[in-house]
């Protein structure tokens, strides 16, 4: 059997977790369906698919897809070593995800990359 792939937050500069935060507000019902989908990326890795995975078309990012009572959508990437590094998370409300979600995504990504750097 291949080796199980990690999942790890984005911080900030100063170690808040916006992830677990998002995740923490979420119902005990909504917090139990997120564990079953991270234990479901973690056993599949990349080869999770639609409709529980998706690639944001344009950017680096991945949309883990929670689906339930409530839509909750998850921002990632892939990195090296068999990891997902989580962004952003969001409940998604419309049809079309907002551009400001995976702006807010993005911008994470940006800052984590440029303090990997140090």
């Amino acid at each position: 059997m291949d080796q199980k792939w990690s999942i790890n937050y984005y911080k900030t500069a100063s170690k808040k977790s916006p992830i677990e935060e998002f995740i923490d507000n979420l119902t005990s019902a909504a917090q139990i369906k997120v564990g079953d989908t991270f234990d479901f990326l973690k056993e599949f890795g990349i080869n999770v698919g639609m409709p529980h995975a998706k690639k944001v078309a344009g950017t680096p990012l991945w949309e883990l897809r929670i689906l339930g009572q409530d839509s909750i959508r998850i921002f990632y990437i892939t990195q090296k070593g068999r990891i997902f590094l989580l962004l952003h998370g969001f409940l998604k409300k419309k049809q079309k995800t907002d551009k400001k979600e995976i702006d807010t995504a993005l911008k994470r990504l940006t800052e984590y990359q440029l303090r990997d750097k140090d």
